[in-house]
């Protein structure tokens, strides 16, 4: 097992680095600088090279979308070609942040996430946009009709699967820890409906940190001992820890954001030498989603846990 990673900076610069949203997608990072720069035409050969890899090119357009100055590079993108659907679909999506921090229609956002849609119907990217644009303000049937959307087109879209358990397990928060409840329905079937390699394998677990998220949120959690070693999370925990051992999937873009919550499931449930071969694996690709949950500093939750994991190994 290779030696921990060195301890990491606090300046608010390095923390920026620290919780990079493009993970560890070098060819991403090395593309997006370049975007921020104005030049659009390495976004259009690494969105090329991406095919229909869908989960990779959801995280690659929503990556790409939140940039300073995303809209406008993409839409002299677009006039320079017009018929592009990856153009399209970065605009519509750059829309959509842009959209999300009131600094543009939401009217308009969506609109443009329906046309880029239209161009390539098989992309589930345009109805991640959409689905990012109701989170919000939607109803809960818009949000599961945008969902639906992005399921037809890709099963085991893995940023849509978090998005839908992030807003499920906001419903009833009044009911406290109920085991039935049912975000904890939706992760198990999800993950029973996938392949076995699939990350999606992990989705209890992300459901189980959420659900804890909106409770201690509603100033209604349970005893945090009780809740992450209690049968269910033992259960859930067990099943996702053994996926990671048999079929890690190294090669998915989005695979450090289930490290970092099994790694801060496995802390929480009282095993610190399982988090700390997690944390190994992590690197330097923290996530600020758990390590704030609930309502802490991300960077300093992440190291004081990385600590005590490495510590206890």
């Amino acid at each position: 097992m290779s030696p921990p990673p060195p301890p990491l900076g606090r300046s608010r610069k390095k923390d920026e680095r620290f919780f990079d949203p493009a993970l560890c997608d070098t060819e991403l990072v090395d593309v997006r600088a370049q975007f921020t720069q104005g030049r659009w035409t390495p976004v259009r050969t690494l969105l090329a090279a991406t095919g229909d890899d869908w989960d990779r090119r959801g995280h690659r357009v929503v990556v790409l979308a939140q940039t300073p100055a995303a809209t406008a590079w993409a839409r002299e993108w677009l006039l320079a070609e017009p018929e592009s659907a990856d153009a399209a679909t970065l605009l519509a999506c750059a829309q959509v942040f842009t959209a999300l921090r009131g600094k543009s229609s939401a009217e308009d956002a969506g609109q443009a996430c329906r046309t880029a849609a239209a161009r390539l119907p098989a992309d589930p990217t345009p109805w991640l946009g959409l689905l990012h644009l109701c989170g919000p303000d939607g109803t809960p049937e818009e949000f599961s009709r945008t969902f639906d959307q992005v399921r037809a087109r890709h099963r085991e879209h893995h940023h849509a699967h978090h998005m839908m358990v992030a807003r499920l397990a906001e419903n009833s928060p009044a009911d406290g820890h109920d085991p039935l409840h049912e975000v904890y329905d939706f992760a198990s079937w999800a993950a029973e409906e996938s392949p076995a390699d699939s990350p999606l394998a992990v989705l209890p677990v992300i459901a189980h940190a959420e659900r804890y998220r909106v409770l201690a949120a509603a100033g209604r959690a349970p005893d945090p001992a009780e809740y992450w070693s209690g049968r269910r999370a033992r259960q859930v925990l067990r099943s996702a820890f053994d996926w990671w051992l048999e079929w890690e999937r190294e090669d998915h873009p989005r695979n450090r954001i289930d490290l970092n919550f099994l790694a801060h499931a496995k802390l929480c449930e009282g095993r610190p030498a399982e988090a700390a071969a997690l944390f190994h694996r992590i690197g330097r690709h923290a996530t600020p989603a758990p390590w704030s949950y609930p309502d802490q500093d991300p960077h300093k939750a992440f190291l004081a846990a990385r600590s005590a994991a490495l510590g206890a190994a």
